[in-house]
């Protein structure tokens, strides 16, 4: 895990007078797929025992999508990114003021402060190859993938904001490119298949998923098998990216679960 100064923005929070936008924040749900298994990024403040998603704020003179990029380029090391914004979390009673309290005196910054006001967040996902990411860190917090179905309970409405981003994928599933985005250039069936099991919360009938897969023309099978799974061997396959992207441009990356 390496370490990024431009993570550091201590030098912004310790000032009086709030250098971003007013009272709005970012919360970025940040998907990963990695030994089968799909994971969200958290992190949180080594004086602070709560988990918490990456987010930060928006400068002043920044679109807020803009804001949204950096802010997972500076946690991921990627330039390019599937990011896609999904809701406004605005409840009066979604963070607890005296944790915020506790937060900022756990790091040395000194109350009343700005980030003690109401903020609403706009909520993000991202979909990201695990095999392609560096996760960049400060040295005054921690880092780690959680597994999905072993998610802690988180600071404020984190828990909600995951529940809501998995909820907006699975309504959309049919048009978001979620095999595509988390997986490398050559995978088994069976990792595909296991990524819309975990966002359907269902299982799927394995040979009814690769014919309907093979139907679209998009994911092809390649003359390569994978050992990863023990001693059998798995059929290894990859997205005709052309043909995808038309697919998905034209709407006709549809598939019925």
């Amino acid at each position: 895990m390496g370490t990024e100064n431009s993570l550091d923005h201590r030098y912004r929070l310790e000032e009086k007078t709030n250098p971003f936008l007013p009272s709005i924040s970012i919360d970025c749900t940040i998907f990963g797929f990695h030994n089968g298994i799909l994971k969200i990024l958290l992190n949180k403040f080594k004086a602070n025992s709560t988990w918490m998603l990456p987010g930060g704020f928006v400068l002043l003179d920044e679109n807020v999508n803009c804001a949204a990029h950096r802010l997972l380029s500076e946690r991921t090391g990627l330039s390019e990114i599937y990011l896609k914004q999904f809701y406004l979390f605005g409840d009066t009673l979604r963070v607890n003021p005296e944790e915020n309290k506790n937060i900022l005196e756990n790091v040395g910054i000194s109350t009343p402060h700005w980030l003690l006001d109401r903020f609403v967040s706009i909520g993000y996902y991202a979909l990201v190859d695990y095999s392609k990411l560096k996760i960049y860190s400060n040295e005054n917090e921690k880092v780690e993938w959680f597994q999905i179905d072993e998610i802690p309970q988180l600071y404020g409405d984190h828990n909600k904001i995951i529940e809501k981003a998995i909820k907006s994928i699975r309504s959309q599933i049919t048009t978001v490119p979620i095999g595509y985005e988390l997986l490398p250039e050559k995978f088994t069936m069976s990792d595909l298949r296991i990524i819309y099991e975990t966002i359907l919360d269902r299982k799927l009938d394995r040979r009814n998923f690769q014919r309907k897969m093979l139907a679209t023309g998009y994911v092809v099978k390649l003359d390569e098998v994978s050992k990863k799974w023990g001693c059998k061997s798995a059929t290894l396959f990859t997205f005709d990216k052309d043909k995808y992207n038309y697919a998905m441009k034209s709407g006709m990356a549809h598939n019925e679960w």
